[in-house]
């Protein structure tokens, strides 16, 4: 059986580009039926250590948007339709 992907966001929780990513995230939700994990990292020293594992040295910093599936990932406040590409795996 093939493992499912899975679509992780990681934040932090002061972050204002994290924030205006929220609401992209919500209607790719809503409109696309996908589920993206929210992982805090500025204040959660397992998650932020999952994250640079996924990262490697790439982005660095949040948000940091990372498909299991694919292994692409998206790093920063991005559109929604390059959001929405990410999470169907184009």
């Amino acid at each position: 059986m093939e493992k499912s992907s899975q679509l992780i966001e990681f934040y932090g929780t002061e972050c204002t580009h994290c924030r205006s990513m929220e609401p992209l995230v919500a209607r790719l939700q809503d409109e696309e039926g996908v589920v993206i994990e929210r992982l805090e990292v500025w204040h959660n020293e397992e998650n932020a250590n999952l994250m640079r594992q996924y990262d490697k040295g790439y982005c660095g910093g949040v948000p940091f948007f990372y498909n299991t599936g694919t292994g692409k990932w998206l790093c920063g406040s991005v559109s929604y339709e390059r959001l929405k590409e990410w999470a169907l795996g184009r």
